[in-house]
């Protein structure tokens, strides 16, 4: 019997089936081991050497491989075809070595790009040995992760405190987010006018013609810069007699964009489906593993990690027959099409993303899918297959057309097109590019240029129907989505396919970035450390050094590089640069970004005052401060002025106005108390309060309501909660509906119930309340019950039992037996995983000391794994969290009566070290 390893359950199930019963498939659950989360993991003094530590999950599925090795006669090595998969293989293996299992029994590393019997069963029969220089640059990009995060990190925690972590690719693609941010600050609106004329033919058919030229003078876009000059020209366009100077009538074709790439498909995804990376990604590999189709368990798509943006030959002959077949002879091109990518750095190693077969069409995949798994699918299938069809033959018109008043000139086009043959136009279109700059201006000669013109002549008359001018203001550059910063980032060369997802969710997690309305905004938190690292290691964040370090970590994968060498030529400047931050100041720090962030810090105030003059005392400095909970901004006259305002409440992303300041706005005086109610911001966000000191009634805004729209009104509706609803009809007692700690509520008699919005609070009627207060009843009462499963996710290959997930009273999360763990916050419980499930749960269970099947008589102490979950989380960027201090413990109440037997030790975690790397020779 042969012993196969590769990483997902999922993969293990598909591909056991194909091989049949001479082989046994085990599965990784990904990478097996990883550096540990502490200084010393890897030491540029004795040659980069590197320690691996193998956690308790991963010990036992290692031991599992190791005792089904000993009684096979091969191991072959399966996991995917990239740099990521090669890592896994070789740390299975020498993990292996160090077990001495192996012993003489033959290793084999089989890739395949899809998981299709035929795929499995060629690899199968094509093996080869380990990928050494693909090894030596995952080594290579894991230890520059590595020595990036635990040196820059606690950098930045001793100068900025309050910063989270640094990222060799995390820091870049955070500099993105913040430089389009100072982009859209520095940005001056411009006005300007565009003149559309509504014009007919002889034959009454209406169509638009705008404006071009005025009496010899080409304009531009910002030509017309006022209402005077635009409507100096309505009113000669108005008196004026127009006429077809001349139409042409020019035929062109479109051609089809390639099939996806990683980062192509998940612009197409967002842009069309909705899915963040994180999701796409998801749902792909889903695709890409297996699903059940009739009985038998095949992938779907190829890949999804590559980019590479060519077909397999076979692909592209199934292709062209499939067009043929589903939408006729004419929508095959002559010649098959091929393409090359334009991205920086790429190396196309894979084919793009594609279905694995044409003939599964996305309708007839819909009865075994999910909605999300369907869409995504029929994606992947309508763009491969629209990458080998026809081009699209296109009919654009264009009319050009003058106006002449009083010996006064101007020139009109009208624009429009007509799809002659859609070609591939019938299977796919491309989504709109959000990446580019929004103008209404631009927005509405596109559509000209799509809408169908009438029949025009040259030389005829035409009729005047209205002259209308437009104002317009041009607009700053649009914030990046997910889609558009992983486009940018791969045409800069920044990161690969397999860590856009991860990067954007670090920075995330980090509160360096939030979401609002699918657009990144950077977070005060990520704004300082970009501007930090921008001003003391700016060559680390510059793009092109990122870029050319990429360069050189792909000629390691080509066997071109050392991968020593890089590491080598990397740390020497970066040490170097570290060790000179040993003696800056930390005013030095807040001087420098007082002064690169004075439009977030001191933000103009429009009456012409200074922004950095204190507003309360007018004596003092207003400058950056750091503080335990992070930077905030303070008067130097300090203490004789208290002024402060903080940052990080992520404002600017709700769209609400304001300086930040902690000065309370006055919205209005109580006419029962006199006292005044004034809206403050406070450290956990924004709130209103009633009167002054200790005692002054406060309510937080509720989630939902905009901080700019709370007045006196919203306000005093706030400060009345909790109110009276009515008395109950049974008890007499009285019901109160409030907003409290977990969210709107109704009480009854000690009881409470939960409404589902504040408006609920402010609004719901007497019989509205009794009615769910007795649904609330009829579900248990006051006792809680356990909240139905949202999804079902598989079993847990340990502990047994069904992985489910919920929603609970603290948020999402997943559960196996009496093991619960927290999903991240920004984790869509629709999206979460198998295995994503199972490292949370492993990680809750070793924590907790939890053994879910048979409960020991005795706990083991409960493990201090809380770096290491984190480091876990971090592995993709090599981030460096700060250790925490142990909590003093308790002295007892009263001494015990007998020495409590000493508590066993918990298992040690496994440390192995690698072996010094030999010479290539070798």
């Amino acid at each position: 019997m042969d012993l196969v390893i590769v990483e997902s359950p999922a993969k293990a199930k598909t591909i056991n089936k194909y091989l049949g019963s001479n082989y046994k498939v085990l599965a990784s659950f990904g990478h097996v081991r990883d550096l540990p989360a502490k200084d010393g993991s890897v030491r540029p003094d004795e040659d980069f050497s590197m320690d691996w530590e193998v956690d308790k999950p991963s010990q036992k599925r290692l031991s599992d491989i190791a005792t089904a090795l000993k009684s096979s006669d091969r191991l072959i090595l399966a996991t995917d075809p990239d740099r990521e998969g090669e890592a896994i293989s070789w740390h299975v293996l020498e993990v292996l070595k160090q077990k001495k299992v192996l012993k003489d029994k033959p290793v084999s590393r089989v890739v395949f790009n899809a998981i299709t019997k035929k795929a499995v069963l060629d690899a199968m029969e094509n093996p080869r040995e380990i990928d050494v220089p693909l090894v030596d640059a995952y080594l290579a990009r894991r230890a520059l992760d590595y020595l990036v995060g635990f040196t820059l990190s606690p950098v930045l925690w001793r100068k900025l405190p309050g910063a989270r972590s640094a990222g060799r690719v995390q820091s870049v693609a955070l500099r993105l987010v913040c430089d389009r941010e100072a982009e859209i600050e520095r940005f001056k609106t411009d006005e300007y006018w565009q003149i559309a004329a509504k014009l007919s033919t002889p034959r009454d058919e209406e169509f638009v013609a705008r404006l071009t030229s005025f009496e010899g003078e080409k304009l531009g876009r910002l030509s017309i810069g006022n209402e005077t000059r635009a409507f100096e020209i309505r009113d000669m366009l108005n008196g004026a007699s127009f006429q077809a100077a001349s139409v042409e009538a020019k035929p062109t074709r479109r051609n089809p964009g390639p099939p996806f790439t990683t980062s192509t498909l998940q612009q197409a995804a967002s842009a069309k489906l909705g899915f963040n990376a994180s999701r796409t990604m998801q749902v792909a590999q889903r695709l890409y593993e297996g699903m059940d189709i009739g009985g038998e368990t095949v992938g779907l798509i190829t890949y999804m990690r590559t980019d590479g943006v060519q077909m397999a030959p076979e692909a592209i002959d199934e292709a062209r027959a499939a067009i043929g077949k589903t939408f006729g002879a004419r929508f095959v091109p002559e010649k098959a099409r091929l393409y090359t990518t334009k991205a920086k750095n790429a190396q196309e190693a894979h084919e793009a993303i594609r279905p694995t077969s044409f003939d599964r069409h996305p309708k007839d995949m819909e009865a075994f899918l999910d909605r999300d798994q369907a869409r995504l699918y029929d994606l992947v299938w309508k763009r491969a297959i629209a990458s080998q069809m026809a081009s699209a033959e296109i009919e654009r018109t264009t009319a050009e057309i003058t106006a002449e008043n009083g010996g006064r000139r101007a020139t009109l086009r009208a624009t429009g097109s007509v799809v002659r043959f859609e070609g591939f136009l019938g299977a796919y279109q491309e989504h709109r590019d959000d990446s580019k700059t929004p103008d209404a201006a631009a927005a509405a000669e596109e559509e000209d240029d799509a809408a169908r013109l009438p029949e025009i002549v040259a030389r005829e008359s035409l009729k005047k129907r209205a002259v209308e001018p437009t104002q317009h203001f041009t607009e700053p550059p649009p914030r990046f989505s997910e889609a558009s910063l992983i486009k940018r980032m791969e045409e800069l060369g920044i990161g690969r396919p397999s860590t856009y997802a991860a990067t954007l969710k670090t920075l995330e997690d980090r509160q360096y970035i939030v979401q609002d309305k699918r657009k990144l905004f950077p977070d005060s938190k990520g704004r300082l450390v970009t501007a930090f690292l921008h001003n003391f290691f700016e060559k680390y964040v510059e793009y092109d050094f990122t870029a050319d370090l990429e360069g050189k970590l792909d000629g390691i994968s080509a066997g071109e590089l050392a991968w020593k060498d890089v590491l080598r030529e990397f740390w020497t400047d970066f040490s170097a640069q570290v060790d000179g931050t040993k003696e800056l100041r930390v005013t030095d720090v807040l001087d420098a970004l007082n002064e690169e962030l004075a439009p977030l810090v001191f933000p103009d105030r429009g009456d012409g005052s200074n922004p950095r003059a204190c507003p309360r005392c007018g004596e003092g400095k207003l400058s950056l401060k750091l503080g335990k909970f992070g930077a905030f901004v303070g008067c130097s006259n300090y203490p004789e002025c208290g002024f402060t305002r903080q940052l990080g409440t992520n404002l600017q992303a709700e769209g609400v106005e304001g300086d930040g300041s902690n000065e309370p706005k006055t919205l209005g005086v109580d006419p029962d108390s006199s006292e005044p109610v004034t809206l403050r911001s406070g450290r956990f966000g924004p709130y209103v309060q009633r009167g002054d000191g200790k005692e002054a009634k406060r309510s937080s805004i509720p989630k939902g309501w905009q901080v700019s729209d709370i007045d006196f009104d919203k306000a005093m509706q706030l400060l009345s909660l909790p109110r009276e609803v009515g008395l109950h009809p049974e008890t007499g007692k009285p019901i109160l509906a409030g907003l409290g700690r977990y969210g709107p509520f109704l009480q009854h008699d000690g009881a409470y119930a939960n409404l589902e919005t504040i408006e609920d609070v402010l609004t719901v009627g007497l019989n509205r309340a009794v009615t769910v207060i007795a649904e609330k009843k009829e579900r248990g009462g006051r006792g809680r019950s356990t909240p139905a499963a949202l999804a079902t996710l598989g079993e847990h290959p340990a502990f047994g039992g069904e992985i489910t997930v919920r929603e609970g009273r603290f948020g999402p999360y997943v559960n196996v037996g009496k093991i619960n763990a927290t999903l991240p916050k920004s984790k869509d419980p629709a999206s979460v995983t198998l295995e994503e499930a199972i490292q949370l749960l492993n990680e809750r269970a070793e924590k907790t000391g939890t053994t879910p099947k048979k409960a020991s008589a005795k706990k083991p102490a409960a493990k201090k794994t809380a770096t290491k979950a984190k480091a876990k989380g971090d592995a993709a960027e090599g981030e460096a969290t700060p250790a925490k201090k142990p909590a003093a413990r308790r002295a007892p109440a009263k001494a015990a009566a007998a020495p409590a037997p000493a508590p066993k030790a918990p298992p040690k975690t496994e440390l192995i070290k690698a072996p010094k790397a030999k010479a290539k020779a070798d």
